[in-house]
């Protein structure tokens, strides 16, 4: 027999363990050559498709973080793969093969099912670059279809690029087979595992831990962002790692001491191997929670971005359209009587307008000058109640100050300062008692920072000012307003050039943030469900790694009484456990991630992360499964 055709029966052999690290390595392959398909396309390269540059760039950024992560996926399982071999080894080198040989052997393997991996990759690549190329035209609202196109680069950096991964990794592999005693190998999964131990106090610092970053994430506001992001991040990597490797374990042993659920059924066995299990496998458990939390922050905030678009928009853009009028009535930058015309001509029915008139204050700063348009509470009040926002109040001789952007997750500042300026040239004093983040009017203008004064308060500047000096600022919201952007395009047309500026929607910049967020949803998806396959694999590969010890294990439970049905129990329980604890450990962290995300963004994003969350557990149930059904049959095969 030569060693491509051992290679090749070993292989056969031990496909439950292959197979998965095949298909995860046939999806990254699959998914970098579509990404590498369309940045080669000729139409992204020529120019040809609008915000294809964007796309590109996006996409070479991925293909990086996918060749990043399968080098670690793929050295793991490859490390993964020999560890559990070493009584295999063992065995041939009695039958006398050399190093030499057995490295051979490993070597055909693993290259064996790397070239197929890359082959079958890159078919299904070929299949489904039409549908993404679809896809990406469909979010880019392109006029006509990316046409499918095979090229020849794409073709040989994923094939080249992925050989090469395999190789290094393959051989690096390889140079990792020392030449060790027989009865070592032979003995090495008979070696009896030490007593599980664990420390007291690092349990401590893990609950310090967890609980310190927790308490960081969910009082993270946007100016406290870059002074908790780091130590956020130390503080749950350091607090998961000492929570499978000693807080696991001096639960389990907590668990033993307590004889009402310990002596349970079969909850004696059940615990007792899980003891073992959890600090063999802490390492794993481990890097599978932080694994989950990265895919859970990272898909949940693709997710939050994309579907609260719309919620974003409105709360900087109140109104559909704001136009801002210097002088009343002047109607120097648009009709108000011509655009509605226009708009009904189109279908649009204007939900509510509103129409407030200001006057323009100047206050000398010590380096600049600023800008505010001194407006009255209650017509400011009334706009707020058309937004369905609560009403303000203003002392007499008080004011408040509106800051138009949503800044630091919105809210209130207070500020209880004197603000010393000039209106029409005639000094002017007030109170400034606090400052709001967000306007309930356009803010995108010249005079978009509001003074908020009491009704008697305005009264008496506004008289001072000649109409021609004040400012009115319009706002017309419009049902379904998403699919008027050839409507505004229409109106714009009739803005004169240098009034451009005091003519605001929130059409334009929807869309295009729209068509951003679905972009990197759709492409983030892919690069998530990879991340999410090579976990579980992991968590698939150690079981597999664990299943001979098991299986005698389980033999000698059988000649005592043990049944095949409490042994399915045990089996689920243990396996359960070991997929969902680091599950459920990243779905703890995320959603301290999506309650900052909550605060940066200044919008409730619970249902989008529960969306999120129960994905990751369906998907995650289907994985544990699948990996169950087959590690039950290879238990029960020569147990029972």
């Amino acid at each position: 027999m030569t060693f491509r055709r051992l290679a090749f029966n070993n292989m056969r052999g031990n496909w439950h363990q292959y197979g998965a690290f095949f298909l995860s390595s046939v999806f990254s392959v699959m998914i970098f050559y579509i990404y590498a398909a369309f940045i080669f396309h000729p139409d992204i390269i020529n120019g040809h498709i609008e915000a294809g540059d964007g796309v590109r760039m996006g996409l070479i950024a991925c293909e990086f973080i996918i060749l990043i992560f399968s080098f670690l996926f793929i050295w793991y399982s490859t490390s993964a793969f020999i560890n559990s071999r070493k009584k295999e080894f063992g065995l041939l080198t009695l039958f006398g093969m050399t190093r030499g040989q057995m490295k051979r052997m490993v070597f055909y393997e693993n290259m064996i099912v790397s070239v197929v991996a890359i082959g079958v990759g890159i078919g299904c690549g070929l299949l489904f670059s039409k549908l993404f190329f679809m896809a990406i035209g469909a979010i880019l609202r392109l006029q006509r279809p990316i046409p499918f196109h095979i090229s020849g680069h794409a073709l040989l950096l994923t094939a080249v690029g992925f050989f090469a991964l395999f190789l290094f990794i393959t051989l690096l592999a390889v140079f990792r087979i020392r030449r060790v005693e027989i009865v070592d190998l032979l003995k090495a999964s008979k070696e009896p595992k030490r007593w599980p131990l664990h420390s007291k106090w690092l349990v401590v610092l893990t609950a310090v831990c967890l609980a310190l970053c927790y308490y960081m994430a969910y009082t993270m506001t946007m100016y406290s962002f870059v002074l908790f992001f780091f130590p956020i991040l130390g503080t749950v990597i350091v607090g998961t790692y000492f929570l499978f490797t000693q807080a696991s374990v001096a639960i389990l042993k907590a668990l033993q001491r307590n004889k009402g659920i310990y002596y349970k059924r079969t909850n004696l066995i059940t615990v007792s191997q899980l003891v073992f299990k959890m600090k063999d496998n802490a390492r794993i458990l481990f890097m599978v929670s932080i694994l989950s939390a990265v895919i859970l922050t990272a898909s949940g905030t693709f997710y939050v971005f994309d579907q609260s678009t719309k919620q974003q928009m409105r709360l900087n853009f109140p109104q559909t359209i704001n136009v801002m009028e210097k002088g009343l009535h002047a109607h120097r930058v648009i009709d108000p009587e011509w655009m509605k015309e226009v708009l009904r001509r189109d279908g649009l029915q204007i939900q509510y307008e509103i129409a407030i008139v200001g006057v323009p204050m100047v206050v000398q700063e010590k380096f600049r000058e600023r800008k505010f348009l001194i407006v009255s509470i209650n017509d400011y009040n009334d706009a707020l109640a058309k937004i369905g926002q609560p009403k303000l109040e203003v002392e007499p001789g008080h004011a408040i100050q509106i800051y138009p952007y949503i800044a630091g997750g919105g809210g209130s500042t207070p500020l209880e300062k004197t603000v010393q300026g000039s209106v029409n040239g005639r000094p002017i004093e007030m109170i400034v008692d606090r400052e709001i983040s967000g306007t309930a009017i356009g803010p995108r203008f010249e005079w978009s920072f509001l003074m908020l004064v009491s009704e008697g308060k305005y009264e008496e500047t506004i008289r001072s000012v000649p109409d021609e000096n004040k400012i009115v600022i319009y706002g017309y919201e419009v049902k379904h307003w998403e699919n008027m952007a050839p409507t505004i395009e229409k109106l714009k047309a009739k803005v004169p050039e240098d009034e451009q500026v005091n003519f605001s929607s929130r059409v334009e910049p929807y869309i295009e943030l729209k068509q951003f967020s679905s972009l990197t949803l759709f492409i983030g998806i892919f690069v998530s469900v990879l991340f999410f396959i090579a976990s579980g694999s992991m968590i698939y590969f150690k079981l597999f790694t664990e299943i001979e010890g098991d299986r005698e294990q389980f033999k000698a439970l059988t000649r005592i009484g043990m049944t095949s049905k409490e042994i399915r129990r045990v089996v689920t329980a243990q396996i359960g456990i070991i997929f969902f604890v680091p599950c459920i450990v990243g779905i703890i962290h995320t959603i301290f991630s999506m309650k900052s995300l909550s605060n940066l963004l200044a919008i409730d994003v619970r249902n989008y992360a529960i969306v999120v969350f129960v994905a990751f557990l369906a998907m995650q149930t289907l994985y544990f499964w699948t990996a169950r059904k087959t590690y039950l049959r290879r238990i029960m095969r020569e147990t029972v």
